[in-house]
This record gives structure tokens, sequence and C-alpha cells, in this order.
């Protein structure tokens, strides 16, 4: 439920308004291609988690398989995307409540629910785990209810008139903008399906791993594929997808389907539930940010203090930092209130490929290494290795590079490279600090 609270956030209830402008009803197939990649990613971490059940998860595995370098800089990453997206993700909640209240300043809910989650990441780890749940299973029973009235509309079998297919095929056709459009979608429908990697980050304080991580990958790729494609295509049916679509993120596509569809107070439930799915993602991310930091300042690749425990087990320090990506949105919810929501989700984007790209050259590396004995005492396997995975890697770097081209993302590419230049040359001052003090 954890990770399918990470994954159903701000890339379908938000980003889903801008990839529709982008590909149209075509958006289903970038869904379902994503799906495909997101199937690969989810099942060689599980592979690599049931081997390696600990707290820094594949930053650990790529240290182990690939270098050092590898795991600092995606430990690094992981971390400053999380904090970023929160950033992004606390914005989104913003906006949302601006469908009710449109005269009050973006920047306060920010600050009100930013504190809050604050206070929850605080707790033990086990009431965080209680208050993920809950969170995660109202999205879950939101994009079910989504559906069944959808499909009501679509059928004519509840007590509106048939609404039909026909909205998939006008408006420029299923395809109004080529497979151009399809493509360029993709660049943040994939981020859709990340969140799937949190089964890996959480192994350090799940019980019984080798039994909880292989299940909860078989069933939330499945899932998560049922609730996007059913969702995104009942969604356009119900409506029009150029007036779902925007170039601007103003509001959740989801809830002007229900506007649109005028049934009574359906579109103000719907941005509650939207609210609840960013408040769940942010706090999720808030969880991962905080244990990737406290997994470098354990491996001596950030200051020590980041790594020390309240006295209810939680890193309240790492957890202090991790806030950061709140700070930022508040001042661009100031400052820069149109292209707030995009700039941060932006930069995370870029951060996310270079994550998921390095964990799929470690599945490799890992499948060269472990004996035959290992791999066939794995619960769960990734067929036709290494096919899979080195489709998967090629996707992830096309759908990269087509960020080029998507407006609002062109920058993502440019402005993660410093960066990683940047944490490269932090790991190799701490780098030389440990081989100081070994000395």
């Amino acid at each position: 439920m954890i990770a399918m609270g990470g994954a159903i956030g701000v890339g379908l209830f938000l980003g889903s308004s801008f990839t529709i402008e982008l590909a149209g009803p075509g958006i289903i197939i970038s869904y379902l291609i994503g799906a495909l990649v997101a199937i690969v990613m989810a099942y060689a971490i599980a592979e690599m988690a049931v081997v390696h059940p600990v707290a820094g998860s594949f930053g650990i595995y790529a240290e182990t398989y690939l270098s050092p370098w590898a795991g600092f800089t995606v430990r690094a990453t992981y971390g400053l995307v999380q904090i970023i997206a929160i950033g992004a993700e606390v914005t989104a909640v913003a906006i949302y409540f601006g469908f009710w209240f449109p005269r009050v300043p973006g920047w306060e809910w920010i600050l009100l629910v930013s504190s809050a989650l604050i206070i929850i990441n605080a707790l033990q780890v086990g009431n965080f785990g209680e208050f993920e749940y809950w969170f995660a299973l109202i999205k879950v029973l939101a994009i079910i209810i989504f559906i069944a009235v959808g499909l009501l509309l679509i059928t004519g079998l509840g007590p509106w008139p048939a609404v039909g297919l026909s909205n998939l095929t006008n408006n420029g056709g299923f395809l109004p903008h080529g497979w151009r459009g399809v493509w360029l979608a993709m660049s943040l429908v994939i981020t859709s399906y990340m969140g799937v990697e949190v089964i890996a980050v959480t192994a350090g304080e799940a019980q019984n791993p080798s039994v909880s991580i292989p299940k909860a990958m078989r069933t939330i790729v499945y899932r998560l594929i049922i609730f996007y494609v059913l969702a995104i295509t009942v969604m356009l049916c119900m409506t029009p997808w150029n007036r779902t679509g925007s170039a601007s993120i103003a509001g959740s596509p989801f809830v002007r389907a229900f506007a649109t569809a005028g049934i009574p107070f359906a579109a103000s439930i719907m941005n509650l539930v939207v609210i609840t799915a960013a408040l769940s993602s942010a706090n999720t991310n808030l969880y991962l940010s905080t244990r990737m930091l406290f997994s470098l300042s354990k491996g001596s690749y950030a200051p020590r203090w980041l790594s020390r425990l309240s006295s209810r087990g939680v890193p309240h320090r790492a957890l202090a930092l991790s806030s950061a990506g709140m700070v930022a949105a508040i001042l661009l919810a100031v400052f820069a209130p149109t292209n707030a929501f995009l700039l941060l989700y932006g930069t995370a984007v870029a951060g996310m490929f270079y994550v998921w790209g390095i964990v799929l050259i470690t599945h490799l590396r890992f499948r060269q290494k472990i004996s035959s004995t290992e791999l066939s005492a794995l619960p769960l396997k990734l067929p036709f290795h290494p096919w899979p995975t080195l489709f998967a890697i090629l996707a992830m770097s096309g759908i990269a590079m087509s960020t080029f081209w998507v407006k609002g993302l062109v920058y993502t590419i440019p402005t993660f490279l410093p960066l990683l230049a940047v944490m490269s040359l932090v790991y190799v001052i701490y780098r030389s600090g440990r081989r100081k003090r070994s000395m």
C-alpha cells in the first residue's frame, strides 16, 4: 500500500493535464508503454531487494555491483529528487485548494500542509506506515469509484444518457498529434509509475522481506496499470480531450471531467481525493528522502549528524533537511506561482531518469555476479534476462532525450548535469576524507 501511495500521485492526477494536451487520447498508448518499463523496473529491483534488504536499498546495490561513486550519486540523487518532489506535491495541494478558495494565496496552503507532514514523519515509523496506509487506501478506492461511475456514464446504465466512445475519436482523432505526441508524453507519463522503487527503500524496515517484497511487487505494477489505463480511458471518454488537457497546470483533469459531467458534488469530492493523493505522495517522499540522507550519513558520505536518531527512532535531523523542498515551494509560490509546479516537477523528473537508469544497469551486473544457486532461490525472477532490462535502459534513454522537445521540461537534463557534477565533487571530498581517517 505504501508503494501504491508513492506511485499514485500528482503524476496521474495533475500531470495528466499536460500529457493529454501533448498526445490527446493517444495518451492511453503512452501509459501502456510506460507500464512495460515499470514492470521491468519492479521485477529487477525486487530481485535485488530480496538479496539485500537494507536501508539505502539501490544505493547499496549500485555501490556493491557497480562502484562506490555510483552508489553515492544514486542515493544523493534520489534523496535530492524526493526533496524536490515534495515541493512539487505540496504545490499541487495549493493548486487543488484553489478550486474552492481561488483568492487564498497558494503559499498559505503549502505552509499548512508542510507543517502537518513534518509532524507525521517525526512520529515513530509505525505511525508513518499507518497514516500512509489510509492515505493510499483513499486514493485506491477513489480511482475504483471514478472508473465505476465513468463506466456508467459511458454505457448509459446509470440515470444519465450514454456518453459512448466518441470522445476518443472526435477533435482530431485518436492521435491528434501523431505518434510524436504519444512519445513526447512519455516524459511525464513514466513519472506516474515512479514510486514502485519505494518497496526497496522500505525493505530495511520490513518484516520478512523475502516474502513481503515479491508479494508486493507482483501486485503493485499490475494494479497500477489497471488503475492508470482504465482511469485515463474513462476520463477521456467522459469529456473531450481538448477540454481536459491543458498546457498550463491549473487543476486536475479528473476534477474537470466530473465538473463537465454535471454530477452534483462529484467534482468537489474528487478534488478532496486528489488533495489526499498529493498529501500521500508528499508524505512518502519525505520518508524516502529522510532515509536516503540517513543512509549516506551512515556510509560516511554525508555529515554524521544526519544519522542521529530521535528518542522515537526517527532520523529527525535528516527529516529537517528533507523539508527543504517545502521551503522552495513556498518561495516559488510567492515569486513564481504560475510555473512553480513544472519547475519543481521537471527537475525531479531528470533525477529519476538517472536513478532508474543506474538501477537497471546495476541489475545487469547483479545477475552476472550472483551464483546459479542464489538465482534459483529467488522467489521472483525477471524472465528472458537480459533483454527486458536492456529494453528498459534503451527506452529510458530515449524518453530522457525527448524532454528537449517538451515545453516546460526543456531544461530538466541541462539542470541535472551540473547537479551530478556537484555530487561527484562532494563524493571525491568525502572519499578522500574517509581514506585519511582510515590511515
